[in-house]
């Protein structure tokens, strides 16, 4: 399963641990995911479905729980 939001699609990003000693090495900064069931808003009427969204987008009031 990868490791995006189903909101805004943010995924995961890469760079370097670099040591005192300058050895370079890769790594990797996983997203925030947080699993919730979501209200989606249709046209017709309301539903709930289980998303995984990033807390940025929690915080901002991207999606509305249900």
């Amino acid at each position: 399963m990868a490791r995006v939001c189903d909101v805004c699609g943010k995924g995961p990003r890469s760079g370097n641990n670099i040591s005192h000693a300058h050895n370079v090495t890769k790594r990797r900064w996983n997203v925030n995911l947080r699993p919730v069931k979501a209200r989606l808003r249709t046209a017709a009427a309301s539903s709930a479905k289980r998303m995984r969204v990033c807390t940025s987008c929690l915080r901002s009031g991207k999606i509305v729980k249900a």
